[in-house]
């Protein structure tokens, strides 16, 4: 690592939570919550934040507005994702993407995975950008977004974090 990357200082983002569920309301939403705490201890910004029933062209619309603003770096949704006939996430977000990231799934079911077991295999989590924001697409229980933000999210938007991560992306800005 160079000294000029050691020096940088360390990168605020500013970050939207859309939560998908047809039962949670704002005065519920515990994992909206939880997103919203995580990401402001460590230091980013839940600049947006937003609840959607499940519709797919509701949360496209939200998502798409989102992607548009330049002032949003990050999109986390929870909800929506699981092996049900609601599910409507991937649905409404993957054609807006430009690039997947096809790593994140793979490691969130892996990591549900030995918390949950097989069950991990019901979940449809993704992550990939769309016009330099990156969305990350998780399960809507407070557990599952316990274990992507811990597990994945929270390291790859610390800029600090070596030997990679997304947050060093947005330096510039």
């Amino acid at each position: 690592m160079s000294k000029a990357s050691a020096d940088k200082p360390r990168v605020i983002l500013n970050c939207a939570i859309l939560t998908i569920s047809d039962s949670r309301t704002a005065d519920d939403d515990t994992s909206g919550d939880y997103l919203a705490t995580s990401l402001q201890a460590d230091g980013h910004r839940c600049a947006r934040r937003a609840l959607s029933q499940g519709n797919l062209y509701q949360i496209r619309q939200i998502v798409s507005d989102w992607i548009a603003d330049e002032n949003i770096q990050i999109i986390i949704t929870n909800g929506g994702t699981g092996f049900t006939h609601q599910k409507s996430t991937a649905a409404a977000i993957t054609p807006l993407l430009d690039m997947s990231i096809a790593g994140f799934g793979e490691l969130f079911r892996h990591l549900s995975y030995l918390e949950i077991g097989t069950s991990s295999l019901q979940s449809d989590a993704f992550a990939g950008s769309a016009n330099d924001t990156l969305i990350f697409c998780v399960p809507g229980s407070t557990n599952a977004c316990k274990t992507a933000w811990e597990g994945i999210i929270r390291q790859q938007l610390d800029s600090t974090h070596r030997p990679c991560n997304f947050g060093t992306h947005y330096q510039a800005r």
